[in-house]
């Protein structure tokens, strides 16, 4: 007697190929996520670490310049995956939030120099495109400036940056996405 039946054989394999591009879509996406948290980290950290440098320059002439170039050996990549648009030096509440047009906005194109009292100049590759919060400007001194700065100045430092996919998993978002990160830091007073 012939027995008629369905074989299992091979039920295993496409199984497996169902859902191999589920378990692909998974692993790509674990990946990108990984590199734009990686990304969004190492700007963080220099937008703390620029803030800082702003607080502690005050109103120092080329403050400015030394908080743009530790941004940009904080952020260097050898990879093109994130690449920085602008920096913004500008004065904060407690909050965080800009104070009226009280900002200086570097642009990542060209350069800027800045010469300093004992002779040494910084170069970097910013452009001051708006010109509204210069160092000058800033206040110090703990008992205030008068004015609109009653106390000391709350310095704030925002990084524009891009992140480029790196795989095609996200393409139909575009190429890139575009993220900003700020942190503020109360300037050192002077007495």
């Amino acid at each position: 007697m012939v027995k008629f039946g369905r074989s299992e054989k091979g039920q295993a394999i496409v199984e497996f190929a169902l859902l191999l591009p589920v378990l692909i879509l998974l692993v790509v996406g674990l990946i990108e996520f990984s590199l734009v948290w990686n990304s969004r980290n190492t700007v963080l950290f220099a937008s703390r670490d620029g803030s800082m440098l702003a607080a502690e320059g005050g109103n120092e002439d080329g403050t400015d310049c030394v908080v743009l170039q530790r941004i940009e050996s904080d952020v260097y990549s050898p990879s093109t995956a994130l690449r920085i648009q602008q920096v913004t030096v500008y004065w904060s509440d407690r909050n965080g939030d800009q104070i009226g047009s009280n900002q200086n906005v570097y642009s990542r194109s060209g350069s800027t120099s800045c010469t300093y009292p004992d002779g040494n100049t910084i170069t970097v590759p910013y452009t001051l495109t708006t010109a509204g919060y210069l160092e000058s400007a800033r206040c110090s001194t703990l008992a205030g400036c008068g004015g609109s700065h009653p106390t000391v100045d709350t310095i704030g430092v925002r990084v524009t940056y891009q992140h480029f996919w790196a795989t095609s998993f996200v393409r139909f978002a575009g190429n890139s996405v575009t993220f900003s990160e700020s942190t503020i830091t109360r300037a050192e007073p002077q007495l």
